[in-house]
């Protein structure tokens, strides 16, 4: 019985296998497919000159090499931005342009702000760590 279901099998993939090769459009040994270097034309192998480009003064530091840490401000905070003049008509109309230092002030014990309630002072009061015996109750 095994060896008639192998045989069955063997010669249904034969005959699947035979029905590719004759097939003379779309067929495994279609030699005459359309070749992709013929229907585009290929762009030259040569890079135009940038005029743009002035030669490096001697003793000049190359730009790929400035400071790592200069590189990481610049990118996490940028340099000075444009502003268009619709932005700047808007923090005209606010009051102008914050403090450089605002940040600094924001955080000072002078500084104004809202009670959130004895739950907030709480955890902020919290030892830093993480100790085992520390406890979560809700109230019921």
């Amino acid at each position: 019985m095994r060896k008639t279901i192998g045989l069955i099998a063997t010669v249904a993939a034969l005959g699947a296998l035979g029905g590719c090769k004759s097939s003379k459009a779309t067929g495994f040994g279609n030699r005459n497919s359309p070749n992709e270097f013929a229907v585009t034309r290929s762009p030259p192998l040569v890079i135009p000159p940038d005029f743009s480009l002035r030669p490096p003064k001697p003793g000049a530091p190359r730009p790929q090499e400035a400071n790592p840490s200069a590189q990481a401000l610049a990118a996490m905070f940028g340099g000075q931005a444009q502003l268009t003049p619709g932005q700047q008509g808007l923090i005209d109309t606010a009051g102008g342009a914050p403090d450089a230092g605002i940040r600094s002030a924001a955080g000072s014990p002078s500084t104004n702000v809202v009670d959130k309630g004895t739950a907030t002072k709480d955890i902020i009061a919290a030892p830093a760590g993480n100790s085992g015996n520390t406890t979560a109750t809700t109230p019921q």
